[in-house]
């Protein structure tokens, strides 16, 4: 007999405690990595580093060996315990974190961040795959977009901490302050999360059959929706990471902040704002995508285009009179796709590849936005700034930002083909 959609077992753990858990270990994940950011001029200027080294160091590497791990721990986490698998990986990257601070080269500092990158690559796919079990799919965009919100409290908590510890301590001392706690805290997660039933919101009771990398990805090759919505993510990411990464050296030479008002500010517009909009994303695409699921990927179309002209006032003004309040607003409208793109991606698989969908769909993300992003804005700011002095800086960011609005074309090209692929999956499920 099958289980009604939306009827929870009841032997369902504490979802709401479980999504609290994970999304501090998504916190963890980006203190940890946005702590190079802040700390990445006092480190260009103790090592002797180019911007491009500066991109190639919190972009393309990492993102190298983030989405090349992603898939076979994706893999077990289809599989396996998925709670021990995070478990695991906030050891590992927390860990590598705090070894960042003994690098005396770029050589040395340039392999931590890659044990870094090795660790984060096991948080998301199975964090993912278990709030999708956690969750019925009509509450799916908001509790992702909950979860999604640890990007911008680990960078609201990265820059206010960063900015004065490098201050106070150097950045050496920053690496390992904001390693450790994440070690501790992976200890208390194995001992307070508990492991949901996998596909428990399906409508059979047949246990999931497994799948794998080949069988996940040829299932969605087929479903053009994704792939869209995937490039969609990837662009938005991509301005996200090639601006956000460079953010705090444009305020420093553009506009001669300190490291403290950087890190401060920053902590309070890129990361209370960023939390809104995460958050607001999910709960209007739950909210529209009731009547039409097309919705999960018009909010963020829809964000991208307001975000737009404000996002581009930001990084061209004379002077810093509205900066912080045309940040705030375009970091709302820029920061709503998130959470609705990995809800409606699991929407279009069956349980077993959730996982793995969401390695797929973190792949193509990461590898263009955070991989191409910073790399990008650095070599355009090398270049620039070889004609035009610090400036080049800002013209290099203002063509990233405008390159990564492209999103907006890929999110409406997914909402053209998405309800055929979910009526596809309907149907293969009714057979």
């Amino acid at each position: 007999m099958s289980k009604a959609v939306g009827q929870a077992p009841a032997s369902l753990p504490n979802k709401h405690l479980a999504l609290i858990l994970l999304t501090i270990v998504y916190a963890f994940n980006f203190i940890d990595r946005q702590i190079l950011v802040i700390l990445q001029e006092p480190i260009k200027q103790d090592m002797g580093l180019t911007d491009a080294q500066l991109g190639l160091l919190s972009g393309f590497t990492f993102a190298l060996v983030y989405v090349l791990a992603g898939i076979p721990i994706a893999y077990l986490a289809d599989r396996g315990n998925r709670r021990n698998i995070v478990a695991i990986a906030l050891t590992i990257w927390s860990g590598m974190t705090a070894i960042s601070g003994l690098a005396n080269s770029y050589g040395q500092l340039l392999l931590a961040r890659i044990g870094v990158g090795l660790g984060e690559a096991g948080g998301s796919p199975p964090s993912h795959s278990m709030l999708s079990d956690y969750y019925a799919p009509e509450h799916r965009g908001k509790a992702l977009s909950f979860y999604s919100t640890g990007i911008y409290i680990g960078i609201l908590i990265g820059f206010a901490m960063g900015g004065v510890l490098a201050e106070q301590f150097g950045w050496r001392k920053a690496f390992f302050i904001v390693g450790i706690p994440g070690v501790l805290f992976a200890g208390l997660l194995v001992l307070l999360l508990k492991e949901p039933p996998r596909g428990m919101w399906e409508q059979s009771n047949e246990t999931p059959q497994k799948s794998g990398f080949k069988d996940t990805l040829v299932f969605l090759l087929l479903r053009k929706s994704f792939w869209f919505a995937a490039l969609g993510t990837a662009m938005m990411s991509y301005k996200s990471y090639g601006n956000g990464n460079f953010m705090p050296s444009f305020l420093f030479r553009i506009h001669e902040w300190s490291l403290s008002e950087i890190g401060f500010t920053l902590a309070v517009v890129s990361g209370l704002a960023g939390a809104a909009g995460t958050f607001l994303g999910g709960a209007l695409a739950d909210k529209y995508g009731q009547a039409d699921q097309r919705w999960y990927v018009w909010v963020p179309m829809w964000g991208a285009i307001l975000a737009l002209p404000l996002g581009v006032y930001v990084l061209i003004a004379p002077t810093d009179t509205y900066l912080i309040p045309a940040m705030i607003v375009s970091t709302i409208l820029s920061t709503m796709y998130l959470g609705p793109c990995i809800a409606i991606s699991h929407a279009l698989v069956p349980a077993n590849m959730r996982a793995m969908t969401s390695a797929i769909l973190f792949f193509v993300l990461n590898m263009i936005g955070l991989g191409l992003g910073p790399l990008m804005t650095g070599l355009l700011s090398d270049w620039f700034s070889a004609i035009h002095g610090a400036v080049g800086l800002r013209y290099a960011m203002v063509t990233s930002y405008v390159m990564g609005s492209g999103a907006i074309i890929f999110f409406f090209m997914s909402g053209r083909y998405l309800l055929r692929d979910l009526e596809m999956l309907r149907k293969a499920r009714d057979d």
